[in-house]
């Protein structure tokens, strides 16, 4: 599985990259490549969060963290 990615550049001259997939998954950096590195730390946090949330729960739910190629 494969995530996907938006990233954009703000009036500030930031990166803003969004995970549309996970709801409220936002990050930015300075350079594409620095966003895109904090998206990945985005995502993980993102997806640890749920798995707790989901264990809480007792739901068999299970999210995992797959590393993404842009």
């Amino acid at each position: 599985m494969k995530l996907e990615v938006i990233l954009e550049k703000d009036e500030d001259g930031f990166y803003v990259a969004s995970c549309p997939a996970i709801k409220g998954c936002h990050s930015q950096g300075q350079t594409k490549r620095e966003a895109l590195e904090n998206i990945r730390e985005a995502i993980s946090g993102c997806l640890e969060v749920l798995n707790e949330q989901a264990k809480r729960l007792g739901r068999r739910h299970h999210a995992e963290l797959i590393r993404i190629a842009v």
